[in-house]
């Protein structure tokens, strides 16, 4: 298995494009079984003709990919200005399937992909978000197969139906959805940080109703809210007017970790304080935490979900980032902040993606829809 990633910033998108390609072909020794492609929107005009030139100079190869706000490769992280990053992977021993989805989704995903075997596949999903909800395909697929990693983000920097470019394979679209499927010689590590620190303790949901919380550790929510809240250090606090959110459990277990919370919006608190409605599925007896996010608090936690991934599985051999329109420069004051940690935490491996309008990965064996957060897909043989 080898990898490599290219940036390119040249005005033309063919000489973008080629020269790219061109760079490629002097990193690999084998022809690539994919090469992804994430295209800015300033190459929107000229985008559908990308594949043909990268074919130029890897005659037949399928390539997979979508527009970008952003653009990430080469451990650089290109936002709001012009960019084309292709990843190339050889992926020898990999059975690799492309499908081009609509909303209507198989009614039978193990006769239009995989039949079930002894090995998950690994599935990356890149949706238009104007087009395609990526919610109802991403519990098909768990379903479908129990225990499959399954990583991605939503196409961006359009603003209306049709202004999203989409790759898959042979054909070129812009709506659907793009559905990268892989099974055989390799492993999909996905890495999610959805950038928040826990506050408080974790609690049980004594009471609830669909998506409101009605009573935690039997106490009314605007209590414990305030309970929370009176302990917290003075820059805590005011991050608390602004920026908090509720973690729910995504695992039976006593004890957590930050990462071990699924990340979702605080949507409203009654007047009265006995109703705390969130923008997730809740369930009684289930344990919740308050957590708080800033560029500090997003920092630290993709340091730790990157030291978790190395110390418990090897090295890559390629990566994939898929990551909010939220993070970058816009979050952290300066450029290339989260390709730079995967590359002081990871290691030199070649990374390419995008910044994304939602990004896609498993929190506690299930797969959600996130925002705010970075989603690697990190890629080893598995022998």
């Amino acid at each position: 298995m080898q990898w490599a990633s290219v940036l390119n910033d040249d005005a033309s998108t063919e000489l973008a494009t080629t020269t790219a390609a061109q760079a490629l072909r002097s990193q690999l020794d084998g022809e690539p079984s994919l090469v992804f492609a994430f295209v800015s929107p300033h190459h929107l005009e000229h985008a559908e003709g990308i594949p043909d030139w990268i074919r130029e100079t890897f005659p037949g190869v399928r390539v997979v990919g979508c527009t970008g706000g952003g653009i990430v490769g080469e451990g650089r992280e290109v936002e709001d200005a012009r960019a084309i990053s292709l990843v190339a992977a050889v992926l020898p021993d990999v059975e690799i399937g492309i499908h081009a989805l609509d909303d209507e989704l198989p009614e039978d995903w193990h006769t239009a992909l995989f039949p079930p075997g002894d090995e998950p596949p690994a599935f990356l999903l890149l949706p238009d978000p104007f087009s395609f909800d990526p919610d109802g395909c991403i519990a098909a697929l768990d379903a479908a197969y129990p225990g499959a990693v399954i990583v991605g983000g939503l196409a961006s920097g359009g603003r209306s139906p049709g202004s999203h470019v989409l790759y898959a394979g042979d054909t070129t679209r812009r709506s659907g959805a793009v559905l990268i499927s892989l099974r055989g010689n390799v492993v999909v590590d996905p890495v999610i940080a959805q950038g928040c620190k826990p506050i408080g303790t974790p609690m049980l949901i004594s009471s609830c109703d669909r998506n409101v919380i009605l009573g935690l550790d039997q106490k009314k929510p605007g209590d414990v809210i305030r309970e929370v809240f009176a302990e917290l250090e003075e820059d805590d606090r005011r991050l608390f007017r602004t920026s908090l959110f509720v973690g729910i459990e995504m695992r039976d277990q006593r004890q957590y970790e930050a990462g071990d919370f699924l990340i979702r919006n605080i949507v409203g608190l009654s007047p009265e304080g006995d109703a705390l409605a969130i923008g997730g599925h809740i369930e009684r007896w289930k344990a919740v935490q308050f957590h708080l996010r800033d560029r500090d608090a997003s920092a630290a936690d993709l340091q730790r979900q990157l030291e978790r991934q190395v110390d418990a599985h090897p090295e890559p051999v390629g990566a994939l980032l898929f990551s909010c329109l939220g993070r970058g420069e816009h979050l952290y004051g300066e450029p290339d902040h989260d390709s730079r940690a995967f590359a002081e935490l990871v290691g030199e491996v070649p990374l390419g993606g995008f910044f994304c309008n939602g990004e896609i990965g498993p929190v506690g064996g299930k797969t959600f829809s996130h925002g705010y957060t970075s989603a690697f897909a990190l890629f080893r043989p598995r022998s």
